[in-house]
């Protein structure tokens, strides 16, 4: 079950089903993470890219905030189903744009551009070096890539990284377009 933290939908839970191919953030590092956020975006003024969006966690967050230009892409069609299902009956919301793609593909071909991209790909994916060139270039001036990972990762030498954080068993590796 996923718990929105903060925002308009603030307590709300969500219940994905058991099938799905996802590994949640949890709700400790999706607080440190927002708090870091909250700092510096407007959340009603960015877009937003999820990519390996998983259950929609991520991207809920977003929206309670107060997002609304949101884009969510997996590459598993029942996660994207869930996405959409959920963002129309549990927030009575049309859905964001959701995608089923695989993030490389989807990040190489969108003609968009993002003020946040937040990554999420499976602990044992191995083509950081590629997503991280693929988002960069996606990312408008002032924009941000937020990168979840485990703590085998050590992204602090690569272009264009800002910050590293941890809680508990969760990494995140920020980086931007600047």
């Amino acid at each position: 079950m996923t718990r929105i933290i903060g925002g308009t939908f603030k307590s709300r839970q969500i219940r994905a089903p058991k099938n799905l191919p996802i590994r949640p953030t949890t709700d400790f590092a999706k607080e440190g993470l927002f708090n870091i956020l909250d700092q510096q975006i407007n959340y009603a003024q960015i877009s937003v890219l999820d990519v390996f969006a998983g259950s929609g966690n991520i991207a809920y967050e977003f929206f309670s905030r107060g997002t609304q230009n949101i884009t969510c892409v997996d590459q598993s069609f029942r996660c994207t189903r869930f996405i959409k299902k959920t963002f129309q009956t549990i927030f009575n919301h049309q859905h964001p744009l959701v995608v089923c793609s695989e993030a490389e593909k989807f990040l190489q071909k969108t003609p968009n551009y993002y003020d946040l991209i937040f990554a999420d790909p499976p602990y044992n994916y191995s083509n950081y070096s590629l997503l991280i060139k693929r988002a960069l270039i996606k990312l408008n001036t002032q924009g941000i890539l937020v990168l979840e990972h485990s703590k085998e990762h050590d992204f602090s030498m690569t272009d264009r990284f800002i910050k590293h954080k941890k809680y508990g068993h969760v990494h995140f590796s920020f980086f931007n377009q600047s």
